[in-house]
């Protein structure tokens, strides 16, 4: 049996590491620039962790073709980009027209040429059929966590063989591990999660990094 205090100490340790190695890479004045200003429009943007896990998966891929499903205020947009190639094309889709266009500013503002985002104000579930069979290396999820089991088919569809598909708020406030839990958004986020893990589409693994980032690799 743990001595009397063990645990708890643990788990103070494990929050510090955690901390630790969500700040241990830094963001780009992009980066910093949109989180600012979703703060300011008190959007809850990705972390600092899960910025810099995009920035490395997009380079990882060498990724020249990427889906982004929910803009926000570009914080996501702009590690992805960091990443891809200098002639990459982000795909990114939001039906918060307001929100878009901030992005928009704050990409300009940080030197990415017009050319190299699209930005598609409109429902995801719309616009995704729209895009191109196996024409894409990532697929990022953090729209609507009620349409992830959607999102998910159509990741499938669009990512080509080796891709990698990126799930947002895999965790949802760590009540998607509590399966007595049956509210909409953590029931809706197990089933997109078990699409992933229990097909033979995907090779998967989940990060306890900001809300929880599932990663997968198509095959």
């Amino acid at each position: 049996m743990n001595p009397v205090g063990k645990n708890s100490g643990r788990a103070g340790l494990w929050t510090n590491t955690q901390a630790f190695a969500e700040g241990f890479v830094g963001e780009t004045e992009g980066g910093r620039a949109a989180r600012k200003r979703a703060h300011e429009l008190d959007i809850d943007p990705i972390s600092i962790g899960v910025a810099s896990t995009l920035t490395v998966l997009a380079r990882a891929l060498s990724a020249r073709a990427v889906v982004e499903i929910g803009t926000g205020t570009g914080v996501a947009a702009a590690a992805l980009l960091a990443g891809m190639a200098a002639d990459g094309v982000l795909t990114s889709i939001d039906a918060e027209t307001e929100n878009q266009m901030v992005a928009r500013e704050v990409l300009a503002a940080d030197g990415i040429a017009s050319r190299r985002v699209r930005l598609i104000a409109g429902q995801p579930l719309v616009v995704l059929p729209k895009l191109s069979d196996g024409g894409y290396d990532l697929v990022f999820i953090d729209g609507d966590p009620l349409e992830f089991v959607e999102y998910v088919a159509q990741a499938e569809r669009l990512l080509r063989p080796g891709g990698v598909l990126a799930i947002h708020h895999s965790l949802w406030g760590g009540l998607v591990a509590d399966d007595r839990n049956e509210d909409d958004e953590p029931l809706i986020i197990r089933e997109a999660l078990a699409v992933v893990l229990e097909g033979d589409t995907f090779t998967a693994t989940l990060l306890p990094i900001g809300d929880g980032l599932l990663v997968a690799v198509r095959s």
